[in-house]
């Protein structure tokens, strides 16, 4: 299987993540404990994924005299998100009156699709770029967001779900939602990106590692934070450690 569809084929599976976490709300009425896991499953692996895979890519394909374009590119990747992010709704509505929940649904609906569809364009872009440069890392990354996508389907889902009272019209618009990270990879598929110069590759790993840290620092560590059950979270994390590392010592075999 060539590179380039291994990318491709990577960006279509972490738009299913979204659909997992969909599927999962409609069946879990509780579904606490599915997002704790995720969640911690999601921040251990994009910590390691951090230190032990794209910092010492990143350093090695900028070096230090490039070190001012880690610098802006990782804030970029950052301001990216939170920019897109503040389209995206909160995700604590408990405080709100059913009239007004149903009101912000229709609202945060559309915003949300628009703003995640970008955000999944983007993320599906850098996961492509990353795969045909380093498909180990690509891997781990597909973990690391894929992971984090899970509770993102189930709030996307309970969110519309609540808001429109009709299943097809929820799923469908996951299914929207969830197709966005594969366009992303199409994007970069057409451009016939086959291979990245080392520059432009810190740069877009230097991107990734910014939208990795808006991620850990803006959803997961709050939710961690907010969390009425520490075993789950601790042993998801201890596995989403595990994971990266088992990934990590079979890349050092392939080298």
């Amino acid at each position: 299987m060539d590179i380039a569809k291994l990318g491709l084929l990577t960006t279509l599976l972490l738009g299913l993540f979204i659909l997992i976490g969909s599927v999962m709300a409609l069946i879990f009425k509780r579904h606490e404990k599915v997002v704790e896991a995720s969640i911690g499953l999601a921040f251990g692996v994009i910590i390691m994924l951090i230190v032990t895979e794209l910092l010492p890519e990143i350093i090695h394909h900028l070096g230090l005299k490039h070190i001012y374009l880690f610098i802006i590119f990782t804030a970029v990747g950052f301001y990216v998100l939170k920019i897109l992010d503040n389209y995206i709704p909160d995700h604590d509505d408990e405080h709100m009156t059913k009239q007004e929940r149903k009101e912000n649904l229709i609202h945060i609906g559309i915003m949300t699709a628009i703003a995640l569809a970008l955000h999944n364009i983007i993320e599906g872009m850098a996961v492509y770029s990353t795969i045909i440069t380093d498909s180990n890392i690509g891997i781990s990354l597909l973990l690391g967001i894929g992971f984090h996508n899970i509770p993102l389907g189930m709030v996307i889902t309970s969110a519309l779900y609540q808001g429109k009272d009709n299943v097809y019209k929820s799923i469908l618009s996951v299914l929207i939602i969830s197709s966005t990270t594969f366009i992303g990879g199409l994007i970069m598929y057409f451009l016939n990106i086959t291979a990245i110069n080392t520059i432009v590759l810190g740069i877009l790993l230097s991107i990734t590692l910014g939208m990795l840290l808006f991620i850990t620092a803006n959803e997961l560590i709050p939710r961690i934070k907010g969390t009425t059950n520490n075993k789950t979270t601790i042993i998801s994390i201890i596995v989403g450690i595990i994971i990266v590392a088992i990934a990590s010592l079979t890349h050092v075999h392939h080298h």
